[in-house]
Formats: structure tokens, C-alpha cells, sequence
């Protein structure tokens, strides 16, 4: 009974005071995302130049989402969302570039950057579907990919003589 009366609440509250939350579509892993939350549901730009890219996420499919706080960095709520993308032009999206377009920081194109949305981007909204699902298991961390690079190796026993020796005189 509690999920009920408290689920829809504690997700908006939850999703509205994050800065970001981590989002896995139809992609092997979840991915961290700026959002905005308007009209009962969280919405993203990206998939064009200079913004964040959105794998997985297909307009009329699902996606998990989770919610993280702002102040530790834990998860708060997960919930499953539907994704819609929002045509350019229309009432819903211009609604939704306007809260999008105050929360976007180090954009290079201030005023112009809606048009430049509409042309090179897709604005996706995310309504829950359900209210909360489990808080998965373990930590989600992807697996880092392989690499040549390495950490610093231990400095030559006799560099510090070579670089910090006085001179004589």
C-alpha cells in the first residue's frame, strides 16, 4: 500500500533533485545522463554534435532508470520508463527545450542552440511507467576496456641524485 501512495512522489521528488541519472535502453550498459524533469516525466537531449550521446534509447521502447542522490552519490529509486521522442515544432517540445535549454551548461551557441536541437538532436522523454522497480545488486560498474596505458612506474633510484645534486663550487 505504501509503494503505492509513495512511488509516483518519491520518483519525481528523487529524479527532479538529481543532476543526473543513469539510464540502460536497449545497450549492454547504462549510461550517466543530464535531465531535466517537466510535466511528470525526465527529459534528455542528445545524440547530436556536442552533446551527450543516447545508445538504446529508441522511441516506443523501454528504459530502466536510476536515480541517484545528489549529496552521497547512492541510488534512491530505480523505475521503468517509456521513451518517446518529441517531434520539433510542437507545443510539447518546444515546453521541453525551454526547461532543457536553462539547465544545459557550456553550450557554445546560447540562443541558437534550440534551433541547432531541432536539426542535429533528439529530445527524448522519459515517463514512468512504473513507479519503482528493485534497487539492483552490486556496484553496475562496466568493465574497463583493455588498454596500452599504464600507471607510473617507480622513479630511477638514481634520478634524484642526477636532478637534485648541488653543484660544487
Amino acid at each position: 500500500m505504501t509503494e503505492t501512495l509513495f512511488g509516483p512522489a518519491l520518483v519525481e521528488e528523487a529524479t527532479k533533485k538529481s543532476g543526473l541519472i543513469w539510464v540502460r535502453g536497449d545497450a549492454p550498459a547504462a549510461r550517466a545522463l543530464w535531465h531535466v524533469w517537466h510535466e511528470g516525466a525526465a527529459h534528455v537531449v542528445g545524440d547530436g554534435p556536442g552533446e551527450q550521446p543516447l545508445p538504446g534509447l529508441v522511441a516506443g521502447s523501454t528504459a530502466e532508470v536510476t536515480v541517484r542522490s545528489k549529496d552521497k552519490g547512492g541510488r534512491i529509486v530505480a523505475w521503468t520508463a517509456a521513451v518517446t521522442e518529441l517531434a520539433p515544432g510542437t507545443q510539447e517540445w518546444d515546453a521541453a527545450v525551454a526547461e532543457l535549454k536553462g539547465k544545459r551548461l557550456n553550450a557554445t551557441d546560447g540562443e541558437a542552440m534550440p534551433e541547432r536541437w531541432a536539426r542535429e538532436c533528439r529530445v527524448l522523454r522519459l515517463e514512468p511507467r512504473d513507479s519503482t522497480t528493485d534497487l539492483p545488486d552490486g556496484s553496475l560498474a562496466a568493465v574497463p576496456r583493455a588498454s596500452d596505458a599504464t600507471t607510473r612506474r617507480a622513479v630511477p633510484a638514481a634520478l634524484p641524485r642526477l636532478l637534485f645534486k648541488r653543484r660544487k663550487r
